[in-house]
């Protein structure tokens, strides 16, 4: 056995990884040496490429777990790879965004108050999506369930600037708010459960919200058009009804809390949040006070 195996000794000098990591490796089954007739752990050749792979993937900062996968052939080196890089955008979006709320405090420590709400950008839009979650329950796909939250409680910017912060954290006191809460559910969620298909209603809510994008940019005041003949046509379809000013003022009364100041800021704030030029939820705000001058 000696003759054509190393002792860890002679395969610490061929490696340069030091004896008692080479001690670790084996404790934690990287390496599986033979032991001598002493007692003595003794190496294949093959454990020279084998622990030179475990000391270059350590450099590259993966953990042992990782290792062993790629090792025992269970993942491949670049699977391992890029989970690696996945998990170091997620430290450094995290860390980005800690940067951004003590620079905002620094600016204004009156502030203080208001962004200790968002010292963890997950955990803020958390309160986002407890606030939008009720409003996915029922017959809707689960991509149109992911993008309608997507929308309305969007991401912690990975490089925010100290006014996305601002926002989100105005954002989540507004989600916190419970006349807010209790108003959605009593109006935008009301009768969902006699629509067949939320997800063709998002879908064709979101067609005429993009209708009505070009006047937001430009200004212009809410109006009859396209944009809320195409609004109006989707919740009649959804509720098997025809357009009709009755169904209107229904549909207004039905959705007058959507136009509240709060929900307003709500989506303020979001576009400064995302910087978009028009937000959806803005634009659903226009479409909404264009049925409330139609019918009034």
């Amino acid at each position: 056995m000696t003759e054509d195996t190393l002792g860890i000794g002679d395969l610490a000098r061929r490696t340069g990884v030091p004896v008692r990591t080479i001690r670790f490796y084996c404790d934690e089954g990287l390496l599986e040496p033979a032991r001598s007739v002493g007692g003595h752990r003794r190496f294949e050749a093959g454990a020279v490429d084998r622990l030179n792979l475990v000391r270059r993937l350590r450099g590259l900062g993966l953990g042992l777990r990782s290792i062993t996968g790629v090792l025992a052939g269970d993942r491949s080196l670049d699977d391992a790879v890029a989970a690696e890089r996945t998990a170091l955008d997620r430290e450094l979006a995290t860390l980005s965004w800690r940067r951004s709320v003590l620079r905002a405090v620094e600016e204004a420590p009156s502030r203080l108050d208001l962004l200790s709400a968002v010292q963890d950008g997950e955990g803020a839009r958390a309160a986002l999506v407890r606030l939008w979650e009720p409003m996915t329950a029922g017959p809707i796909p689960p991509d149109t369930a992911r993008m309608f939250l997507d929308l309305s409680a969007p991401l912690p910017p990975d490089s925010p600037t100290t006014a996305q912060v601002v926002a989100y954290a105005e954002l989540v006191v507004l989600a916190a708010d419970r006349e807010l809460a209790v108003g959605l559910r009593a109006s935008t969620l009301v009768a969902h459960e006699r629509i067949a298909d939320l997800g063709v209603l998002h879908a064709e809510v979101g067609e005429a919200c993009g209708l009505a994008a070009d006047a937001v940019v430009a200004g212009r005041p809410p109006a009859s058009g396209a944009a809320l003949d195409r609004f109006v046509a989707a919740h009649a379809t959804a509720h098997r009804r025809a357009d009709s000013l009755e169904f209107r003022r229904a549909l207004n009364r039905r959705t007058a809390v959507d136009r509240s100041p709060r929900l307003r800021r709500y989506w303020q704030l979001a576009g400064e949040v995302t910087g978009e030029a028009a937000p959806m939820g803005v634009a659903h705000t226009w479409l909404l006070d264009a049925l409330d001058r139609s019918v009034g």
